[in-house]
Parts: structure tokens; sequence; C-alpha cells
């Protein structure tokens, strides 16, 4: 599903306080189901690669600045400024340089990229030829998702229109540049979308994360200067330089700037991905444009599976999302994939089902992710949805925590632990019930694990 243009009444209209004007238009999304909008004589005819050429014109700090000066901060989850990300690389090392576009997209909840690679892949490799031109790279690579063979096919119909119609090749948009873009498939591997495991992947070894520092723009790709960015952080350049800083910053607040993909799933009528303005409200986007829920709700991942649940109360959806608010709350904005958590669903089948999905995508290189999380509160989970707990199995878990959290190479660990102590923080009572009592407090959603 893509965003919607128009704004229906909410069922809730309680806080609903930014005003958003009901004529909003997507940009990103823009061209999102349109018939052949995968296709170069579409991208052409709206306006694709006017940036780049914008960009080409120019130097690369000329480059990094515009999006220094839009405000721009990576959509894969970090929220790092791309343009400062960008202006790490070396000047005048001798050295090929590399832009790799993380598209493994492989976080649960998240499925933003999926739809803007399918559907306007022209988008993508504009902002992949003005991301090569602002770190000096020559070659670039987008490492996508296994599973997305359609996006993997249109990207790469899309490479062999630009590279005959001369917009990549040796002489890129006619500037006398060499700029070259392959598609690389992941195997999928949700270690992949750790930036250094995703470069060892991608020089075909064990996609196991590397040990930083080097950081990428030190020793990346090949040994190499290298630059990893998700694919909205890259698309959203293409439209920053097309249009430039100003009117990107002129969207959302005043520390979280443009438009976000939001993209909501579980009991909600209308589940999908919603372009929005950042600082829209939970409320908002929850109510006014996926239509609300359809049963009581009691928590919410804010940014994908990894990230801190968040009640479902009249604060938190009066709250506006952005990096800044949801950092305040204990959580992150991630990739901004909304989980619905509904009322009966029993928050310790659900969370065993993160911890054995985490313990199964871990690499296994760092023995408190391996053991901790693949041994240790796989057994404890197992043990109290068994019907075989006791109180203290709780405690055992609240000690695990602070022995993974923070231990290992990459994230991954802390991606599980992160809502799994959420979870216990602000729904203690159903773990202490069924540790007590051998069954869930409710037996609604999540009890398909029980008797195994």
């Amino acid at each position: 599903m893509t965003a919607v243009a128009e704004v229906v009444s909410p069922e809730k209209p309680k806080s609903i306080t930014s005003g958003l004007d009901p004529r909003f238009k997507p940009r990103l999304y823009e061209h999102v189901g349109q018939n052949n909008s995968w296709t170069l004589e579409y991208a052409l005819r709206h306006g694709a690669y006017e940036g780049a050429k914008k960009a080409l014109a120019g130097t690369p700090e000329s480059v990094q600045d515009e999006v220094k000066k839009a405000g721009l901060r990576g959509r894969g989850g970090a929220g790092f400024p791309t343009g400062v990300k960008w202006s790490f690389m070396p000047k005048e090392d001798g050295k090929p340089h590399y832009l790799v576009c993380n598209a493994d997209e492989s976080e649960p909840g998240t499925y933003k990229d999926r739809y803007l690679m399918e559907a306007d892949p022209h988008q993508l490799l504009e902002g992949m030829l003005i991301g090569m031109h602002a770190i000096r790279a020559n070659v670039g690579y987008i490492y996508i998702r296994g599973e997305y063979i359609l996006g993997a096919n249109r990207l790469n119909a899309a490479i062999a229109e630009a590279r005959a119609a001369g917009i990549l090749g040796e002489n890129a948009l006619g500037f006398g540049k060499s700029m070259e873009v392959h598609v690389h498939r992941g195997a999928g591997a949700y270690i992949c979308g750790e930036e250094t495991a995703l470069m060892n992947s991608l020089e075909g070894l064990r996609a196991n994360p590397r040990l930083k520092p080097p950081f990428p723009a030190q020793a990346g790709i090949f040994g190499m200067p290298s630059t990893v960015n998700n694919v909205v952080s890259i698309a959203s350049a293409a439209l920053i330089m097309r249009h430039g800083a100003d009117w990107f910053s002129s969207m959302g607040t005043e520390k979280s700037k443009g438009n976000f993909l939001f993209h909501i799933s579980g009991p909600i009528k209308r589940p999908g991905v919603y372009e929005l303005p950042l600082g829209t409200t939970y409320r908002e986007i929850i109510y006014t444009w996926g239509g609300g829920p359809t049963e009581p709700i009691k928590a919410f991942n804010p940014g994908g599976s990894s990230t801190p649940m968040l009640p479902f109360t009249d604060e938190i959806l009066d709250m506006q999302a952005d990096y800044e608010n949801c950092a305040a709350k204990g959580t992150f904005l991630g990739t901004g994939g909304i989980i619905l958590i509904p009322q009966n669903c029993d928050i310790v089948n659900m969370m065993y089902n993160y911890v054995r999905f985490y313990g199964h995508e871990s690499c296994g290189k760092c023995t408190p992710c391996r053991e901790g999380i693949g041994t240790w509160m796989n057994r404890i989970f197992q043990k109290l949805i068994s019907g075989k707990g006791d109180p203290n199995d709780v405690k055992i878990l609240e000690d695990l925590f602070g022995n993974i959290k923070g231990k290992s190479f990459c994230l991954l660990a802390d991606s599980c632990i992160m809502p799994v102590q959420s979870a216990m923080k602000l729904f203690r009572d159903e773990f202490e019930y069924i540790a007590q009592h051998g069954k869930p407090m409710y037996t609604g959603y999540g009890n398909r694990w029980k008797d195994e």
C-alpha cells in the first residue's frame, strides 16, 4: 500500500495538532503506484536526474554543504546527518572510493525501501550519482535484500536504461566522469543490515561485523574508503538537489527535517506506508492516516522490532514523531516501522518470538549474543511459556540484560534486548503471572509457540 493523498476524519479527533494540509503531497513516494513509473521515459518526464546534473556541475563540497543545510538525517535507523557522514571521506588520497546503498531492509516491521526500489528505481539511481560525486567515488553498490526479487530486477533494468542513455558510464550525464552502479543481492541474513557485516558479505566473505575503528570511511569494502547509506537517505538527496535545501528543511521540525516514511503494521484498518513530515503526531499517523486500530492496543514499537516499545496512552499518541521526542522517551524513531501490539496479545510469547528471531539471525561471533540470546534467553522463555517457569526466571532475565547489552561487536544483541527490556518494564505483571501460574495472562495473539 502506498501513501494516500487525502485526510479522512479520525475516529479519535482529540489532539490532532499539526494542521497538516489535506492537499499534502508525498514527494519520495510521489510516483509509487503509477503506471510504468520504473521506466526511464517516465522518470525523465517527471524531472529525474535534474538534481544529479546540478550536483555534478558543482564540487563535492558544495553537495555536502547543501545536504548538511537541508538537515537530512539517515533514514536507516541511526539518524546520523548524511552530509556530515559524506564529509568524513578523505579528499585527495589517491584511492578508489565506494558508495554502498544498504537496501537489505530486514528489520521486522519495516518495508519502506521496497516500494521505492520497485516503483521509482531512477530516484535511487539519481541519489547514488549525487552521493558518489559527494564522496569522490566512481563506483556504487546497491546491496539489496535477497527476497526483493522485483526490486532487484527493476534496479538492474533501470541501470541498463541509464547506461544506454549516457547517464551512467564513462561520461556520466556528459560531465566527463566515469560512474557505475551495481546491484548485489543478499542471501537473507538480518545481520547484513549492519554496515560492516554488509561489506564483508559484499566482498564474498562471511557476514560477520567488523571491529571499529577502522571505520568504513577509512577502510571499507576492499579495504578502501567507503560510505554506507540507506535507500531513503540516498533518494532524499536527489530531491534536495532538485528542489533545494530550503525546500527540504521547510518540512519537519527544527531538528528533524523533511518528510519521513512511516509504516504501520498490526491490527490497523489501513496498514501500509505513509509519507508525512517529521513531527506529525502518532495520533495522526495511526488514526488519521492508518484509519485507527481494529481492536484495543496496549503498546507499539515506534521504529521496527528492535526499538523499545511505547505505551498506547494519550501522552504518547499526542507526541510528535521525531528523533528528539523518541529519544526523550527512551526509544528511537528507527526506521519508522510502527508495530501495534493488541491488548489481548501475551507479551511474553511475543517477546519469545523476538528472541527466537534475533537468536537465529546472530552471526555467532560474539559470546554474549550467541550464548546470551541464542541459548540462555531462549531457554528461559521456553521454560516460561511451557508452564514450567518460576518467579526467579524473571530475575534471571533481568540479570541477562546487563550481561548482553553493549557487550558485542555490533548492535544485534542490543536490538533484541531493548524491546524485551521495555516489555518487562511496561508489562512486568504479565511476566510474573506466567511464571507463577504456568499460563499466560492473555490468550490472544502470540501463543502458537507454546507447545514447542
